[in-house]
């Protein structure tokens, strides 16, 4: 005998499907890597995630295939998540601190066949282009008018020209919820950095433990700052367990100086931030210099 109270697939794509329908208004807050402060909210993560799997449709970019970013934390990497993930492809996040001869290796090994990067990292994809032959499009986390005229690399795209003309409609497979959502590889490991990859199922149950009382005690009452990097294995979930609970996100982007990272404490009355020691070490100082 089956038991079948709340029968369903754990999958990534129902938590921004959730967000969207019950904190659609609650924003998510981004310093762009142009300096600027970029407001949206969860209801427009969620047409623009679709946009991202719709344009990943006419690509041609199949179920499993990976989708990689070297990105800061910000509202474009956020819709990458979703709507990568959440139309059956694998997002593989990469750490930009590694050397690019380790991302090259990396990306070939993963066998990327996307790779989305904002600009502050154009001067890695020009040295590894030439050298990472799975990779079929190149696209810049900016807008049309901010692409550089002549990159060296061919092909490349702008984010928002790319999936911006894509519809905002979108009907999510319904996967397998052990189906790949998510890659990480390791850095500082003897050989080569070895590859982790995440299931949906594992990706919900860590955003739901993550939300616990005696573990982040998250909910939509919280305003959230996650200063370690989305890169760095999924910003510890961050990202999901606030789209599960409907939090206010707050990005930092490129700017984690303590002057800058206060800024944004200050202006959106942030409630829980998460980095590690260095990151506080550096406010601390600021706030001294005060």
């Amino acid at each position: 005998m089956l038991g079948l109270m709340q029968q369903q697939t754990l999958l990534i794509s129902d938590m921004i499907e959730f967000a969207e329908k019950h904190h659609g208004d609650t924003e998510v807050i981004s310093r762009r890597v142009e300096g600027d402060i970029h407001r949206s909210d969860w209801s427009t993560i969620a047409s623009r995630s679709r946009q991202v799997a719709n344009a990943l449709d006419a690509w041609h970019i199949g179920a499993g295939e990976r989708v990689a970013t070297l990105a800061w934390n910000g509202y474009r990497h956020l819709e990458l998540y979703f709507g990568v993930s959440g139309s059956g492809r694998v997002l593989h996040t990469l750490n930009p601190r590694l050397h690019p001869e380790q991302i090259t290796w990396i990306v070939n090994h993963a066998e990327d066949a996307v790779l989305c990067f904002d600009m502050t990292f154009l001067p890695i994809v020009q040295k590894i282009h030439k050298d990472c032959p799975t990779v079929k499009h190149w696209v810049a986390l900016c807008d049309a008018n901010a692409l550089p005229a002549d990159t060296g690399v061919s092909g490349m795209v702008s984010y928002e020209h790319w999936m911006g003309s894509q519809s905002r409609t979108y009907t999510w497979p319904i996967l397998d919820e052990n189906t790949a959502s998510c890659m990480c590889y390791t850095s500082g490991t003897t050989g080569n950095p070895k590859a982790a990859l995440y299931s949906h199922r594992s990706t919900l149950l860590h955003a739901y433990a993550c939300a616990l009382p005696d573990v982040m005690c998250l909910s939509a009452r919280d305003s959230i700052l996650p200063v370690v990097p989305m890169f760095h294995v999924n910003a510890w979930g961050i990202p999901y367990s606030a789209a599960m609970v409907g939090a206010k996100l707050v990005f930092p982007g490129a700017a984690l100086d303590g002057k800058s990272v206060y800024e944004l404490l200050e202006t959106e009355k942030v409630t829980l931030a998460a980095g590690v020691p260095t990151v506080w070490q550096m406010l601390l100082l600021s706030l001294i210099h005060i």
